[in-house]
């Protein structure tokens, strides 16, 4: 199948898009507790619990649809799945903001999650539209705006909320969500889906489901496992080091990775492209797990914040290169399926990984941590060494 002729186009409203839902999702992080609290919450354990079960909603509602999401696209369009993402979590945003009660606001998240996916779905339209020897750098400029997104909405949850109010944030937040589905509306083009007959050629699932792409959803579910578990406990470990101004070196520590990741993302994909994905995979995962050792072992926060810096350059690749290869290793009429699956096990890393991250941390300590995820990082980057197939082993 050719590539679309418009690609180019649609990639950069995909990263507007993108951009847009997830600070969207991403904006309440910073007045989460407050928001329960103003919903007439007032034990502080239960604040808590319900932030948790609030936060957390979203990504369990995404994770069980998305593969469904996927198929569809694959059977009706993936214009189609953008349009219904964009306009359910303008929808659901908005309704968040009109939340009565913590119990609504988790179930409006669970919504939020259930219909959206526009960045899932961004990514199974640029992966299968762009030309195949550029498709490393199209995902890693949209992996930049998606990173960029995660960046901007914690900033702007701290700026809007004492400017314009809780409620009217996720209100201006709709908005912006619905400037996206106009976009997504008007100027994404896409060639009319044929329509796949029922009956299925005999091996279809063998084809599907080969080793790369098996190999692909282990490592997404391994590598969002493995990056999240440190979250939960960077605020703890800078408390430990003794730094002034706890919440801001924690802030600046998860902005400096994000903030690598989007300098690195298009270029890393830009390599991919020409030297081999499978390549790149193992070389940034094994950076990253060297990388995790000094950060076990520093003793001022500004060290950190640097190592988490230069952790963010070795990460930005990863996630473009694994949906780059999905993409060439499955049939066209099934990538936007097998990438839906690779959202969900991302996803289940997601939650998994602080679960983890907040257990061996407070059992075994802060550092044992880093320890454990460059454990790993460095097996994830020896099993794709191994995995790699018999013409990217001739390549190098």
């Amino acid at each position: 199948m050719p590539p679309e002729p418009h690609w180019q186009r649609n990639l950069w409203v995909c990263v507007f898009g993108s951009f847009t839902t997830i600070v969207a999702m991403t904006v309440l992080l910073p007045f989460l507790p407050l928001y329960v609290e103003h919903l007439g919450v007032a034990d502080p354990a239960a604040i808590v619990q319900w932030s948790g079960a609030a936060y957390g909603a979203t990504f369990f509602s995404a994770a069980l649809t998305a593969p469904l999401w996927g198929r569809l696209g694959d059977r009706y369009g993936r214009k189609l799945m953008l349009i219904r993402a964009s306009l359910g979590m303008a929808v659901a945003m908005a309704l968040i903001g009109l939340a009565q009660s913590a119990w609504q606001l988790v179930a409006l998240r669970l919504l939020a999650g259930l219909l959206g996916g526009y960045a899932s779905g961004s990514t199974i339209l640029v992966a299968t539209q762009a030309p195949k020897a550029r498709s490393g750098w199209a995902l890693g400029v949209l992996a930049s705006g998606i990173m960029a997104g995660n960046l901007a909405g914690p900033l702007l949850g701290g700026a809007l909320p004492p400017l314009v109010g809780i409620r009217a944030t996720f209100f201006l937040c709709g908005g912006a969500i619905f400037v996206a589905f106009l976009a997504t509306a008007l100027l994404i083009k896409e060639t009319p889906v044929v329509k796949p007959l029922r009956a299925r050629p005999a091996g279809l699932s063998e084809a599907v489901f080969n080793g790369q792409a098996i190999s692909m959803l282990i490592t997404a579910a391994a590598l969002m496992f493995a990056t999240m578990s440190i979250e939960p406990i960077i605020t703890v470990y800078f408390q430990q080091l003794n730094v002034s101004q706890v919440t801001w070196m924690a802030g600046l520590a998860m902005a400096a990775t994000a903030l690598g990741s989007i300098l690195s993302a298009s270029r890393l994909g830009k390599l991919a492209d020409r030297i081999g994905h499978w390549p790149v995979l193992s070389g940034c995962l094994a950076a990253a797990a060297l990388l995790l050792i000094p950060q076990a072992l520093v003793i001022d926060g500004w060290q950190l914040v640097l190592l988490r810096f230069a952790m963010g350059l070795a990460l930005g690749g990863l996630l473009p290169c694994i949906a780059s290869v999905i993409r060439h290793a499955v049939p066209e009429g099934a990538a936007g399926r097998v990438l839906g699956y690779s959202t969900s096990c991302q996803y289940a890393g997601q939650v998994l990984g602080p679960l983890a991250g907040g257990f061996m941390g407070g059992h075994y300590g802060m550092r044992s941590v880093f320890w454990l995820t460059s454990v790993v990082l460095a097996g994830l980057a020896v099993f794709i060494w191994r995995a790699r197939p018999a013409r990217a082993r001739q390549a190098i």
